[in-house]
Parts: structure tokens; C-alpha cells; sequence
């Protein structure tokens, strides 16, 4: 499953910041720099969990985190330049599930929203065989692979194969490896079988998105990687 995120802040440097570190956590990231757009994007997008800036034009993120609790449990973590004790609970009153003041470390806000995530995911959704990025979804539960909204048909294998690379972006596999886990450690066949696989998926996925790529590392293996636009 691709968790999504919403992060809800006017200051375009630390939105791309925390874009960049969520999506090498594995988050599809959209980003709203005002509070008004926050809202219209959560009602479109619907993310797994929403990063939201306490002062912000439009609408400021109390605001924006009452008129979302209207609706939703989602989960909120709110981002703010203020540390006083009021208006941290000012923002828990408002709903949210969690308080980060700024200038914050990276490592911090991945710890909390995984946190948050762990305990407000519900179970059905993390066992969900299905991942899903710009224009794909690929479907373990019923081995299913749709590009641009259109059902593709593919093998049991590289569908697998696909499943596996998309569930742990980033991260590269080696022959061997993806042997091991899509195959299974039984197989005895010729690593050149995941060079034919990757090949003709490949050749399903040609140009579908400029915002992923299924990468060849040159001396080690595959990866599914999430490009930085």
C-alpha cells in the first residue's frame, strides 16, 4: 500500500524539504501552501496522514485542522515556529494527534509520523497487498496490474516482481535477491530471468510517468525509485 501525505506549508523550502525525506520513507507527497488549498486537497486526495503549518495564509492550521475533524480521524501532526505551552494545546484541542515546534531534525518528524501511523493505520489497510503511484496500481490480493486506470494484463511473475520493487522504493536488489524473495529461495534457475522480467515490464511501463522509474544499478541490480520533480 502507498501511504499519502499531505503537507500543509507556505514556506516552499521546508515543504520541498519534507517532501524530499517522506518520499524516501515511502510517501506519495502533496503539498498545499495555504491553508484554503490544504482543505480542497484533503477532500481530493485523501491522505493517510496530513503535516499541517499552524500559521499559513488563508486559512491557518487550527482552522484548517477543525474543518478536517468535521470529517475525518485522520491522522494530524501540526508544524509551528511557536513552543509555548498554549498554543501546543491549542493544537491538540483542535484534534490533532501530534506537535512538532521549528526548527526541527528530519529524523524527528520521520519518528513522529511513523508513530502516528502505527497507531492510527487500521490493520485492514496495512495488509492490503496493494501498492499504488502515479498512473500504476499493482494488485497482489487479486494479481492485477493497471496502468493509467486500464487493466494490463501481465504474469503471475511480474507482477510479483513489480509488487516487491514498488513496495520498498528506493532500495536496490540484487539479482540474487529478487530471486530469493519473488522466486523463492527453491529456485534454481538462471539469474538472466530477472533481467527478462524487469525487460518486459519495462516495456509495459514506457513513458506511463515521469514521477517513478524502474532503475537499473549498474554492477548490483534493480530498484524502483521515486524521481525528485
Amino acid at each position: 500500500m502507498v501511504k499519502k501525505m499531505l503537507i500543509a506549508e507556505d514556506d516552499a523550502n521546508i515543504a520541498v524539504l519534507l517532501r524530499l525525506y517522506m518520499e524516501k520513507e515511502g510517501f506519495e507527497v502533496t503539498i498545499a501552501p495555504d491553508g484554503g488549498e490544504a482543505l480542497r486537497l484533503y477532500r481530493t486526495v485523501r491522505p493517510h496522514i496530513i503535516l499541517l503549518d499552524v500559521m499559513m495564509p488563508v486559512m491557518d492550521g487550527w482552522q484548517v485542522c477543525n474543518e478536517i475533524r468535521r470529517e475525518s480521524e485522520v491522522p494530524i501532526i501540526m508544524l509551528t515556529a511557536r513552543g509555548e505551552t498554549n498554543d501546543k494545546i491549542n493544537g491538540l484541542d483542535s484534534g490533532a494527534d501530534d506537535y512538532i515546534v521549528k526548527p526541527f531534525e528530519m529524523r524527528e518528524v520521520i519518528a513522529r509520523v511513523n508513530a502516528v501511523m502505527r497507531r492510527s493505520l487500521p490493520t485492514e489497510a496495512v495488509e492490503q497487498k496493494i501498492v499504488t503511484y502515479d498512473n500504476l496500481m499493482v494488485d497482489l490480493d487479486s494479481y492485477q496490474l493497471m496502468i493509467r486506470g486500464r487493466l494490463v494484463e501481465a504474469p503471475p511473475k511480474e507482477i510479483e516482481l513489480l509488487y516487491f520493487l514498488a513496495s520498498n522504493p528506493h532500495k536496490v536488489f540484487t539479482r540474487e535477491q529478487l530471486l530469493s524473495q519473488v522466486w523463492g529461495f527453491e529456485y534454481s534457475g538462471d539469474s538472466r530471468t530477472v533481467d527478462v522480467h524487469i525487460k518486459r515490464l519495462r516495456e509495459k511501463l514506457e513513458g506511463v510517468s515521469s514521477k517513478w522509474i524502474l532503475k537499473t544499478v549498474w554492477g548490483v541490480g534493480y530498484k524502483f525509485e521515486l524521481l525528485d520533480l
